[in-house]
């Protein structure tokens, strides 16, 4: 008489997954599921963290032509960062030296200075031509034409109440200045504003005298 052959046991899926036993002394087998520690993020450590934020710093600084604090902040990274990120910061700060020697050029003049500032306009690099038209200012603020640049960069930027305030300063500073708008076409983009119309053809009663004196 032939033997019937054991039934096959059938696992359900849920028995299938990898668990670590453990044998009571009754007989029973206690399974325990073994929670996984997930891996610690690199952003969680201080470090990593502090110099992604002064990578990102310096890259925002270089853009703006601030090219002394872009290298400040990108030696920082170098000296305490990931390799990757500073090597990264070691490729910008050879820019920043690269554009630094560049733009330390020494004027004679600040008409001279001045005349650079609108050759970096003249090309689209409004933040260059900006920070050179602040320090002829700085060096003397009734310097009319830097004032009268200013105002023209405003325009061509978009910030047009700067603009119209800056013309204004300038023509008070030096009335030849409300000629030149006339035919400059920078100011372009406020040529339909009655304001900067009545900037640069007042009423005669509301011209100031040219006193001559700059």
């Amino acid at each position: 008489m032939k033997k019937k052959p054991a039934a096959k046991v059938k696992r359900s899926p849920a028995n299938l997954h990898k668990t670590k036993s453990k044998a009571t002394k009754s007989g029973h087998v206690v399974k325990m599921n073994i929670p996984v520690k997930p891996k610690p993020s690199p952003m969680s450590d201080p470090r990593f963290a502090q110099a992604v934020e002064n990578y990102q710093a310096g890259l925002k600084a270089m853009q703006e032509h601030k090219f002394d604090k872009a290298k400040a902040l990108f030696q920082k990274v170098m000296t305490g960062g990931p390799r990757e990120l500073a090597d990264r910061a070691a490729v910008h700060l050879n820019t920043c030296n690269q554009r630094s020697a560049r733009t330390a050029t020494t004027f004679k003049t600040p008409e001279e200075h001045y005349d650079y500032s609108v050759s970096l306009m003249n090309i689209g690099d409004y933040v260059g031509a900006r920070e050179h038209l602040e320090k002829i200012l700085k060096q003397n603020a009734r310097a009319d034409y830097a004032v009268y640049g200013l105002s023209v960069l405003n325009c061509l930027t978009g910030h047009y109440e700067d603009s119209l305030k800056g013309l204004a300063d300038a023509i008070r500073l030096n009335p030849g200045n409300r000629f030149q708008a006339r035919n400059d076409s920078d100011f372009q983009n406020l040529a339909d504003d009655p304001r900067f119309t009545e900037l640069i053809y007042p009423e005669p009663d509301e011209a100031p005298k040219d006193d001559g004196r700059r």
